[in-house]
């Protein structure tokens, strides 16, 4: 069988793209090699339908073990009872659960996505906000922190079945504990999203959701660096309180309604080639090295975060408490749009993102999204976001200056020197 070369070439091509440039894609890491070693396995080859030991096809037992110690592994990282690795990402790990916990036309609470919220917290162009009556809170005008206030006032007034918290571009830790209380009150469950800072939470370092919250999915990537997937825990299970039923009619327990939401539910064959990489992965944050890395993380955010203030750039909520943070562009007369684009020409990577109360539509937005993990993997510490930040600043105050945005690239790319990705790779 002939090569591909017009793939592999474009492949190279992307590992170029990465190794000199500068990332700062919030929800982007670098995986270690193993990761994506594990990835590209002949795993990829079984279909194994269902869970270990209850399988629909034959010749599972080597798959069994892979994904139950992908299981075991996880439920060490975050001190669950339960687990299920099987999700192919996020937004599905939430699907299953909207599937198991919910009717059709159920209200939920979610944060508004013009607020920092995810597509799969009940916004309208998502299946959560076409299956299901959505429901919102936000962010304080003033402070850009979670307006809880608003968010009980909300609960009490709509009495959702499910609130959800976490998000896509919020820099702060969240109160579990009083949006429980709340839950409590009005007789809903807590689904906490932590995709974007699970790493963080896996290693003691920011808010624990899982005693406060009755359902935690994630994503495997951003902060936790592993593979492209999705995974959903419990540290306590339970009976849902709905009355909602299995198939066949019986009560069961969540973990076991959980299960049936993934497969059959809302999927077939799992990925085991990326369950592999998942292991993987959950092996790695294991290791004493992941919290020094996690900590590592937030030291540069906030480095970063002080360099951008010290010229003049605004950020919502003043700072981070995580790995990333979100800057309003209005007072340098900038869009997101335009920031994005003209930072993309010197190999400096972020995306546009709406600012609270934005008065630009979402595919031009007032701000950009900043985050830290990529570049953390690649060895920077705080003085480097002394670097960046000056970088990024030149680049925008001179976004129509050509020549000196093709300056910039080559800076980029010699900076991206010190920190080599894939050495292995040639």
């Amino acid at each position: 069988m002939q090569r591909d070369t017009v793939i592999f070439d474009l492949i190279n091509k992307e590992l170029y793209r990465q190794r000199n440039g500068i990332e700062l894609i919030a929800s982007e890491n670098f995986t270690s090699l193993q990761v994506m070693q594990a990835m590209g396995t002949v795993p990829t080859n079984k279909y194994a339908e269902g869970y270990p030991g209850k399988r629909y096809y034959g010749g599972c037992e080597v798959v069994d073990e892979i994904e139950t110690l992908a299981i075991e592994r996880l439920k060490k990282v975050f001190n669950a009872s339960w687990a299920n690795v099987q999700p192919h990402s996020g937004a599905q790990a939430n699907v299953a659960v909207f599937l198991a916990c919910l009717k059709p036309g159920d209200k939920i609470l979610g944060l508004d996505l013009s607020m920092g919220g995810h597509l799969t917290h009940g916004s309208p162009a998502n299946f959560s906000g076409k299956n299901y009556q959505a429901h919102f809170y936000g962010v304080k005008r003033e402070t850009g922190l979670v307006d809880y206030e608003h968010l009980e006032e909300t609960a009490r007034r709509e009495k959702p079945k499910m609130i959800i918290c976490g998000a896509s571009a919020y820099s702060r830790d969240w109160d579990y504990k009083r949006i429980r209380a709340v839950a409590d009150e009005i007789g809903a469950l807590v689904m906490a999203d932590i995709a974007h800072p699970a790493g963080l939470i896996a290693t003691g370092l920011l808010n624990d959701p899982f005693d406060h919250c009755h359902i935690v999915t994630s994503t495997t990537h951003k902060t936790l660096r592993g593979p492209r997937g999705g995974i959903i825990m419990l540290r306590h299970d339970f009976e849902n309180p709905f009355g909602i039923k299995d198939p066949k009619g019986n009560t069961r327990l969540m973990s076991s309604l959980l299960d049936l939401a993934v497969f059959p539910g809302m999927q077939g064959g799992p990925l085991e080639h990326v369950i592999a990489a998942k292991a993987v992965a959950f092996g790695e944050i294991l290791d004493d090295s992941f919290k020094a890395y996690g900590q590592q993380v937030i030291s540069n955010a906030q480095a970063m975060a002080k360099a951008f203030v010290s010229r003049g750039y605004q950020l919502i909520s003043d700072g981070t408490d995580n790995h990333l943070m979100l800057i309003d562009l209005r007072n340098k007369n900038l869009t997101g749009k335009k920031a994005q684009e003209t930072l993309d020409k010197a190999h400096i990577t972020l995306n546009k993102n709406a600012v609270p109360f934005d008065d630009k539509s979402p595919f031009v937005t007032s701000g950009i999204r900043v985050g830290v993990p990529a570049v953390t993997t690649r060895g920077m510490k705080e003085p480097h976001m002394e670097t960046i930040v000056s970088m990024i600043d030149k680049v925008l105050m001179n976004a129509d200056d050509e020549a000196l945005l093709a300056t910039v690239k080559n800076e980029v790319k010699e900076f991206m020197q010190q920190f080599p990705l894939y050495p292995e790779l040639g």
